[in-house]
């Protein structure tokens, strides 16, 4: 079966426990990259005018809060947020269900810190009801990389579609000449993609 293609539409984003704590677990991928391609997501997202999900689990111990910059950028998501008392399968914390079905949307972009723990079970559990899932790889890791690749592998069996950054924007995009797209492409050379030098 093809994928059907994620738009704006019918798609949304579902950040899971981008913490101050649990980001610090991340070690198979640079950290502040993580940070710069989930906030670069969620003004994605502000762009588009698509429905945001949040989530944390205990923010009041080791796990810490979320990222402060979700605040600004998406100041109903994060008022919002589910703020989960310690149920490790998102998917099971009966606010957080209720959120994604009021998002209305079948398709969900999904990042979570970590891939081993935090990402895999909702998505794995997004995708045994029936949705789409992409999982958004640059902006979710692991402590050890045998644990992001067994996560990956589990997830890919299962169905749960894998992209970038760049690559989920792009495809939300659809066209870089509208005013959206032009606003896009302009984050993605900001905050997204190595910087270049046009020859002179």
């Amino acid at each position: 079966m093809v994928p059907k293609r994620f738009t704006p539409s019918t798609s949304a984003l579902v950040l899971i426990d981008h913490q101050l704590g649990t980001l610090q677990l991340v070690k198979t991928l640079d950290i502040e990259r993580v940070k710069r391609h989930t906030l670069a997501l969620a003004r994605a997202a502000g762009i588009l005018k698509m429905p945001v999900v949040l989530t944390s689990s205990m923010e009041e111990y080791i796990q810490g809060p979320l990222l402060p910059e979700f605040a600004q950028l998406l100041p109903d998501a994060f008022a919002n947020r589910v703020k989960r008392a310690g149920i490790v399968n998102a998917w099971d914390d009966a606010s957080f269900r209720a959120a994604i079905a009021g998002t209305g949307r079948r398709q969900l972009i999904m990042g979570g810190i970590t891939t081993d723990v935090c990402l895999i079970f909702p998505a794995l559990s997004a995708v045994a009801e029936g949705f789409e899932v992409q999982a958004v790889l640059d902006v979710s890791g692991s402590p050890y990389e045998i644990s992001e690749m067994t996560a990956r592998k589990r997830m890919e069996l299962a169905g749960v579609q894998f992209t970038a950054t760049n690559t989920i924007i792009a495809e939300l995009a659809q066209d870089w000449s509208t005013p959206e797209g032009g606003a896009l492409v302009q984050l993605l050379f900001q905050d997204v993609l190595p910087p270049i030098s046009l020859p002179t």
